[in-house]
């Protein structure tokens, strides 16, 4: 979008869209872009929220520029988050506007001086400080590791609104609707996932504790730092956040898969027909080889089954999902049924790392597990398609 977007009066949107960038992190996958959420308030002082993309800033400046009142300047820059996507443009706004004053706690004015420089003009907050614009009050809410330690979330009780941070954003770009009664929600709805499992998800102990501090606000609109602004529904993303920072899951399986000629791919279908054979018609298949992980962790927190089969490879897993299982423990996902299977050639290994894995993250492991040599004949298929069935069944228990 290329113009500001007024919120309420006095309170406009500012950002961009980030058609270009293929990757967020440099890791996980933008097919439908990104959007940095940075907001404009106008009142006896002026005050920014969050920046952009550095890569964004000619844009950027320009919306700025025509948010600003005639003659009038930045008084202020809040940062809720001063990782790049969000902080990069600050050193040409300090040129910009210098006489500029930067508003973060402790821990993000450390960060601003290790990442730009810059130590002057800076104003540090405590969680529950305030700052007067004029008519409107700015209240400052500590937010630790949602999903870095400086992040903070910022509160204006006049418009009842909540800048947020990265908390309760999305992957995808804004393409024309801007508030969420003006997109089709259930198009952002698996890309908040992904954002949410790619980038939130390890840190949901930090979620359940963010949502605790704010669940007494007034909250009539939540301003993000990606995605929409929700100004009709500013609850159903909470509580988006809260069922998945609860490792909350439904009853559905992701069944993954590595195989270089062929063999575990038989003993994955197999498996797969057994899950159908039970009654189980929600069944995501990847390839692990094929597929980026990011896809593959989103449909792992919505869904409470989790199959893994893998060829051996030097010994071990086949790499892309020794990659895979590295990341699920990394990203700390909890109170998931795991199914494995393998195949090996010479000598074993694939299934015994599995095995370690399903150790290591205390998921319920479900029987049988299942390792053929080479290529499985009928009993080895007969067992796989027994490994969906009993996946299927542990399903429907309770609990």
């Amino acid at each position: 979008m290329i113009h500001p977007i007024e919120i309420v009066p006095g309170i406009s949107w500012i950002g961009v869209n980030d058609r270009e960038t293929d990757l967020f992190e440099a890791m996980w996958p933008l097919p439908e872009g990104i959007s940095y959420n940075s907001y404009l308030i106008t009142d006896e002082k002026t005050a920014l929220v969050d920046t952009v993309k550095k890569t964004h800033l000619s844009q950027y400046v320009e919306n700025i520029r025509k948010a600003l009142p005639a003659g009038r300047g930045i008084d202020y820059l809040i940062i809720n988050h001063i990782e790049p996507d969000h902080s990069g443009a600050i050193p040409v706004l300090k040129g910009l506007f210098p006489g500029m004053k930067i508003v973060g706690n402790k821990k993000t004015l450390e960060f601003l001086k290790d990442f730009y420089g810059i130590t002057s003009d800076t104003t540090v907050v405590s969680d529950g400080d305030t700052l007067s614009l004029g008519s409107r009050t700015l209240s400052f809410i500590i937010t630790p590791m949602v999903h870095w330690p400086e992040t903070m979330m910022t509160y204006e009780p006049a418009s009842r609104m909540l800048f947020s941070g990265d908390a309760f954003g999305g992957f995808k770009t804004l393409d024309g609707g801007l508030f969420d009664d003006e997109i089709a929600i259930s198009d952002f709805d698996s890309e908040l996932l992904r954002y949410f499992s790619n980038i939130i998800g390890k840190f949901s102990p930090m979620v359940q504790k963010a949502i605790t501090k704010i669940k007494d606000l007034d909250i009539g609109i939540i301003a993000t730092t990606h995605g929409p602004v929700w100004r009709k529904a500013p609850g159903y993303v909470i509580g988006k956040y809260d069922l998945w920072s609860r490792y909350t899951a439904e009853p559905g399986i992701v069944l993954v898969y590595a195989s270089m000629y062929g063999n575990t791919l038989k003993m994955a279908e197999a498996v797969a027909r057994g899950l159908a054979l039970q009654g189980t018609k929600t069944v995501r298949m990847y390839d692990v080889a094929r597929t980026s992980p990011s896809y593959i962790i989103r449909d792992a927190w919505q869904y409470k089954g989790i199959i893994l089969g893998s060829c051996t490879y030097e010994l071990g897993l086949f790499p892309p999902m020794r990659y895979l299982v590295e990341l699920f423990e990394e990203k700390g996902l909890r109170d998931r049924k795991l199914g494995i299977f393998g195949s090996y050639g010479w000598t074993g290994g694939a299934v015994k790392h599995l095995r370690a894995f399903a150790e290591k993250t205390s998921w319920e492991l479900i029987e049988p597990v299942v390792e053929v040599k080479c290529s499985a004949d009928a009993d080895g298929l007969d067992q796989c398609i027994q490994l969906g069935r009993s996946m299927a069944k542990a399903l429907t228990l309770p609990g």
